[in-house]
């Protein structure tokens, strides 16, 4: 879905569950296994039944998007392809999911050990409207700040890079970019399929406000 699609709300449309979408997150899960994932996150797929990725295709390789000069948002195939991640040129690894749970990904610093000069930060957030994604929104946004300024190439992700990594970008737009939420999900949406749960919505509702506030100051 296109940012245009959307002009007039800031949520994203809700999509039907259906079986091949199932069969496409099984076949997705598996190839993550391929890269050492944990067993665990073969649990049960009824609680994806109603998220609202239906439309969604997942692939057996890397997914990522360049949605800033040297930022990018991808999924876990793409963070744990390290080969990958060389060709790209990617130096800072930003983990949205890490942990062993389900739709988490199971990388950390330990993972990228054989990977000189990477930089690596993680943060154990699950995709859920309640679970509070803003108190790493500046700790994120100061890392990938970072690495952008210094001229090096960010990957933001987490498992299927369309909401938790996806929110993070946007709250580094606002941040350290002087964007406003409008601004940065249309910049992220023009160059990335994403949809950020209604709770990350509203926390970055939030830090719209509070940013505009602390800039009038």
């Amino acid at each position: 879905m296109s940012y245009r699609d959307s002009q007039h709300t800031l949520f994203p449309r809700s999509h039907s569950y259906c079986a091949a979408t199932e069969q496409r997150l099984g076949s997705y899960i598996r190839t993550l296994m391929s890269f050492g994932s944990s067993s665990s996150m073969l649990s049960s797929l009824s609680s994806f039944r109603s998220r609202p990725f239906a439309d969604i295709a997942y692939s057996p390789t890397p997914d990522l998007n360049e949605v800033y000069p040297g930022l990018y948002v991808g999924d876990a195939v793409a963070a744990k392809d390290k080969s990958f991640l060389r060709r790209m040129g990617i130096n800072y690894v930003l983990n949205t999911a890490e942990g062993k749970r389900y739709t988490q990904v199971d990388t950390d610093h330990l993972y990228y050990r054989d990977c000189p000069g990477l930089r690596y930060r993680g943060f154990p957030l699950m995709d859920l409207p309640t679970t509070d994604i803003s108190k790493y929104f500046h700790i994120a946004a100061n890392f990938i700040d970072e690495g952008v300024s210094r001229g090096g190439r960010v990957l933001v992700h987490c498992f299927m890079g369309v909401s938790r990594s996806a929110t993070c970008a946007i709250a580094f737009l606002m941040i350290k970019r002087g964007m406003s939420l409008t601004e940065a999900m249309a910049l992220v949406r023009s160059r990335r399929d994403i949809h950020p749960n209604e709770g990350f919505i509203r926390q970055l509702q939030m830090l719209d406000r509070e940013l505009r506030v602390s800039r009038i100051r």
